[in-house]
């Protein structure tokens, strides 16, 4: 097993001594203008951060008039901002790229229905991604997130640690209100997280899950809670998708919020804790897959992938949902990957 200590970056960035582009520290590049996108994109404008943005998009006067849109909010912002539409070459000196491209999960599908569509469209822009000269952190949200990281990381050749999919930050992100709502207790205080894939076969490690530093469960039974409850807020947790999308067709707002999160993350160096999809190396006994674990994500993306010590059940868990990802791979995304 490679110690997670392997994920602090030590590859070399382009640098102008070498020839090649600068970096720009907090210039970020979004792939895809759809309503995740530009859901992510608004939110800069309200936390700043970011100095500036450039959107790339297949249809390109959708992009132009996204930014302008944009723009046209700026006197109003927490920041100034650079915000333009622009092509592949922007993302030369951009410190993080993230891709929302894809097409969108329709109702009645589940996001393992888009697998072959949105890999093939992957692998293209990964392409174009590198061509540009990228050296930074790329994060990837286009569904099924855990498989398009998979193509991602395999297509750029990127180091692991720099290549993340949006994983479970969400499904956590749900699990935290839910829970905050059912012991009326701030969403800031829920500690517990989604691990798994991001959709059908994730999972919630009740023993890992604590409201401030006192274990969930045993809060629950002190106060007389049903504890058969938590079936339903898993229940909840993982429909949460499919009830959004048969009334408005799609979800943004949330994985807006969450990539503004992880985005922020990285350009402020905070080692922070998100459960994000990033490639397993043994950590829980799985190995060349991208699944949903916790990690400590810094300014050289994923410093290392905490270890929880899952019980029986919830390690069996893990590995079914390992397993599904596991097949997909061997079944769609490899052949995906050998065409030209």
């Amino acid at each position: 097993m490679e110690n997670s200590q392997l994920y602090i970056n030590t590859s070399n960035r382009a640098s102008a001594a070498n020839g090649e582009a600068a970096k720009k520290d907090r210039k970020v590049v979004l792939v895809g203008t759809g309503f995740v996108g530009m859901s992510m994109a608004y939110t800069f404008l309200s936390t700043g951060g970011v100095d500036e943005l450039v959107l790339i998009d297949v249809n390109e006067e959708k992009a132009i008039g996204e930014a302008m849109d944009l723009q046209h909010g700026l006197p109003y912002a927490r920041n100034h901002m650079n915000i333009k539409a622009g092509g592949y070459e922007e993302c030369a000196d951009a410190e993080i790229v993230v891709i929302t491209a894809g097409a969108a999960q329709k109702p009645g599908e589940t996001r393992l229905d888009m697998t072959a569509t949105n890999a093939r469209i992957m692998k293209n822009v990964c392409e174009k991604i590198m061509k540009s000269g990228f050296d930074g952190i790329l994060i990837v949200a286009s569904n099924p997130v855990d498989l398009m990281a998979y193509v991602a990381y395999r297509v750029t050749g990127l180091p692991a640690a720099r290549v993340i999919g949006s994983g479970t930050i969400l499904d956590t992100a749900r699990l935290r209100y839910m829970m905050s709502e059912y012991v009326d207790v701030s969403p800031s205080n829920i500690h517990a997280l989604v691990m798994g894939e991001h959709g059908d076969s994730s999972f919630i490690p009740w023993s890992h899950a604590y409201l401030g530093a006192k274990n969930l469960v045993e809060y629950l039974k002190e106060t007389g809670r049903d504890l058969s409850f938590l079936d339903e807020i898993y229940r909840q947790v993982q429909q949460a998708a499919y009830e959004i999308i048969n009334r408005k067709k799609s979800t943004y707002y949330g994985i807006g919020l969450a990539l503004n999160r992880l985005v922020q993350a990285i350009l402020n160096h905070e080692n922070t804790l998100l459960t994000l999809s990033v490639l397993q190396r043994g950590e829980y006994g799985q190995e060349d897959l991208f699944i949903g674990v916790p990690t400590i994500v810094n300014h050289d993306g994923i410093r290392e992938i905490l270890k929880l010590r899952l019980n029986d059940e919830d390690r069996a868990k893990f590995d079914q949902s390992a397993a599904i990802m596991k097949d997909i791979i061997e079944s769609t995304i490899r052949p995906v990957l050998s065409e030209r």
